[in-house]
């Protein structure tokens, strides 16, 4: 059972924030477990060759990493009705650095009829929103 209050969110109530390292090893962990090994998530050359700036991490994984923090305030996936995004920019992963990915979110609705509530997610890396409208509908 969560120990969220319907009663007491309210639209544009933050439901806080974290970081995700992402790295290069990140990178071949996900390849491994997706299938996905398009050489544009673990080859600079590659990557350079395509007309992209560096290794870039997998959408998916981007995607997947913004919702835990919906699924930590949550305190249960099962609890998520549906989660989708829009990419809209890249995140490009160094090879020493790695990639910080920035993410917060927020009530953006709050259906008390139905127990649902949606939260908006905000990802960026670099200063830069790398998702656009990242919602996720939950039961509350």
């Amino acid at each position: 059972m969560t120990h969220i209050n319907l009663a007491s969110l309210e639209v544009g109530q933050t439901i806080g924030s974290t970081e995700f390292l992402l790295t290069r090893d990140s990178l071949v962990r996900y390849a491994g477990a997706s299938g996905d090994f398009n050489p544009i998530h673990y080859r600079d050359d590659f990557a350079v060759s395509v007309g992209l700036p560096g290794v870039l991490a997998h959408g998916m994984l981007t995607m997947g990493v913004s919702v835990q923090l919906v699924v930590d305030w949550i305190g249960d996936p099962g609890r998520i009705l549906d989660y989708g995004v829009r990419f809209t920019k890249p995140v490009v992963v160094d090879a020493v650095e790695g990639a910080v990915l920035v993410v917060s979110g927020k009530i953006g609705e709050v259906d008390a009829d139905n127990s649902v509530v949606r939260v908006d997610i905000t990802a960026t890396f670099a200063d830069t929103a790398v998702l656009g409208k990242a919602q996720a509908r939950v039961r509350i």
